[in-house]
């Protein structure tokens, strides 16, 4: 189910979506500023890829809060208007019973794009 949930996805926006990730992040990368948050648009663009069997984990860090600090410059910076995004898409897709585990999926981005710093992607 994972595998055709994930085909679907890449076929009707899932590429889009990471491809937008993945161009922004190579664009973060190029600045050494935004190295750390091109990483972060890196680990948003292989959810975004492949959503499904994926789930969202929050690490442990030894840095202190550094990654509190880190969020809370990203969602200044534009994280706001990505979760935003992913939650009017996810609540378009929620509008039929098909589309619910897509709307799902959005819902998962939203909460990743929110605060990428401190959390992990893992497989199910």
């Amino acid at each position: 189910m994972r595998f055709l949930g994930n085909i679907i996805w890449l076929v009707f926006g899932g590429i889009i979506i990471s491809l937008e990730y993945l161009v922004s992040s190579i664009l973060l990368i190029i600045t050494i500023i935004g190295i750390p948050f091109g990483l972060q648009t890196l680990k948003i663009a292989s959810v975004a890829l492949w959503p499904f069997g994926k789930k969202i984990i929050t690490v442990e860090s030894h840095t202190g809060c550094l990654s509190t600090v880190m969020n809370v410059f990203w969602i200044f910076a534009g994280g706001i208007w990505i979760c935003v995004s992913h939650l009017i898409l996810g609540l378009l897709f929620c509008i039929t019973i098909v589309g619910i585990p897509f709307g799902n999926q959005h819902f998962k981005l939203a909460g990743l794009s929110l605060s990428p710093f401190g959390k992990d992607v893992v497989e199910k």
